[in-house]
Formats: C-alpha cells, sequence, structure tokens
C-alpha cells in the first residue's frame, strides 16, 4: 500500500509522459462521448487488469494533480446534481448544528435511512447547491470531500465505480482519457479517442 505520505509528496517529482493539449469541459459533449466510448472503457477495464496497479496509480495521482486546478467545479456542480451521498450521524449533527437544527429534524428532513441505518441525501440535486456552489462547504460530507477519489491509491479496484461518473465529471473524464494516452491504449476494433 502507498503511503499518505508518499501521496501527498507525488506530484512534485512524478511528471506525466504524454502533455495534456486539450481539458473537455462541456458536459453536453463529455455525456455524448461517453454513451459513444462505452465498448471502449469495457476493453480499458480489461486492459488495466493487466497493468501494475501501482504504477497506474501513479499516473492517476500525476494526472488529477495536473487536470484538476485546470477544471472549475463551480462551472459544472454535476457532482452535486446527481450523486448519492452517504452521511454519517456525526456529520448529520455537525450540519444541522451549522443550520441551527436539531439533529432528529435534520435527519427526518433531509436523510434517508437505509439498510444498517446508512443514511443517504434524500434529495438530487443536493439541497445545499445553489447557483452551483455549496452553501455548507466546509463542512461538506465526507463523499463530497473525496469525489472524484482520484487521490486514493486502488484506482484499478475502483474502475467500476469511477467509470460510473466518467460521463458527468470533466475531471474524471479528463483524468480517464488522459491515461488512456498516456498508456497507448487503443483497440484495433473500435475508433480511436481523441
Amino acid at each position: 500500500m502507498i503511503s499518505p505520505d508518499f501521496i501527498v509528496r507525488l506530484p512534485l517529482f512524478l511528471t506525466i509522459l504524454t502533455p495534456i493539449s486539450h481539458i473537455e469541459t462541456d458536459l453536453q459533449l463529455i455525456a455524448h462521448l461517453a454513451d459513444q466510448r462505452e465498448e471502449e472503457n469495457d476493453h480499458f477495464k480489461s486492459f488495466l487488469a493487466n497493468q501494475d496497479p501501482v504504477g497506474i496509480d501513479l499516473r492517476v495521482f500525476a494526472l488529477q494533480a495536473a487536470i484538476t486546478p485546470q477544471i472549475d467545479c463551480r462551472q459544472c456542480g454535476n457532482c452535486c446534481k446527481t450523486l448519492m451521498i452517504e452521511v454519517t450521524q456525526p456529520e448529520a449533527e455537525q450540519v444541522a448544528q451549522l443550520l441551527g437544527v436539531e439533529s432528529d429534524q435534520f435527519v427526518s428532513e433531509n436523510l434517508e435511512k437505509g439498510i444498517g441505518q446508512r443514511m443517504i441525501m434524500n434529495t438530487m440535486p443536493c439541497r445545499f447547491l445553489e447557483e452551483l456552489s455549496c452553501t455548507i462547504y466546509t463542512d461538506r460530507f465526507a463523499g463530497c470531500r473525496e469525489f472524484p477519489a482520484l487521490h486514493l491509491p486502488g484506482f484499478t479496484a475502483r474502475y467500476f465505480t469511477t467509470r460510473m461518473h466518467y460521463g458527468r465529471c470533466p475531471i474524471i473524464f479528463n483524468v480517464l482519457e488522459a491515461l488512456k494516452k498516456e498508456l497507448s491504449f487503443f483497440t484495433p476494433d473500435l475508433p480511436v479517442s481523441v
């Protein structure tokens, strides 16, 4: 396993092998390309299964570090519009206090309880999204904080989950496309991604 200390230092010395020539942020085009590249991305999953997972993590970390600063999430907000965010009891209590309401009231009005008392936000888009900004940003939930989770080790093990967001998150879309180029991935029977 890669130590968190190593991950923090990573962008200082790992370079991206293939220059990133274009960052795509058009949400409609990203959704269209995601549909168009579904089969290609299935092949990419198989391709990744034959790669060194730590090496893939290192490349993803570097690509994420290079791409994320070039994308203004406040121009998108797709994650806040479409994700089902899990909320822990301590997080619910913290946000309830921030809003000046009782924890039980916050839970009953904003969360849905599932198996094992797991709770998720009960509205999409998130009720805390206003004009593409989070009104509780400094106190946002861990799931929001972690997204798109490209800074975490285990990318190949999480590929399915990451790919679920490929058509909605410009960061994920651009990192995956850059990773394909960096690994010289292509399938002869499919058109090459541009």
